[in-house]
């Protein structure tokens, strides 16, 4: 697995649940990232402006501007590897996702063992 210790990288986690936002925060924070976190999409696209992660992780369905508008005005303004982290699993949300600047697209519930090799494969790129 990619040591990102190396790099002092920052992460962006975007959701609006508590519980999956603090998950995703911890198994980042395993993986060597110094995390931000905010819980909606509007402060995500300024968490990311301010922090200029390595790495973001979206949900869509968010209050304010939803996942698929963040990505868009993150992948604007920033190349950082956006993974969508989502319920929506339809193969058209995911064409959406992909299509709104996504890297790659995972379906909640996921296993942290997933979510963990996925970032690990776009740090390898």
């Amino acid at each position: 697995m990619t040591d990102v210790n190396a790099f002092s990288s920052t992460a962006v986690v975007v959701d609006d649940d508590r519980d999956v936002r603090d998950l995703v925060a911890q198994i980042l924070r395993a993986a060597g990232f110094t995390v931000v976190t905010a819980d909606n999409g509007l402060d995500g696209v300024t968490a990311v402006q301010d922090h200029h992660p390595l790495l973001v992780t979206l949900d869509v369905t968010m209050p304010g501007i939803d996942g698929l508008e963040a990505a868009r005005r993150i992948r604007a303004v920033s190349e950082a590897h956006i993974i969508m982290l989502t319920a929506l699993g339809d193969t058209a949300d995911v064409a959406r996702g992909l299509e709104a600047g996504a890297d790659d697209y995972l379906t909640k519930p996921f296993r942290p063992r997933d979510l963990r090799t996925r970032i690990d494969a776009l740090l390898a790129r």
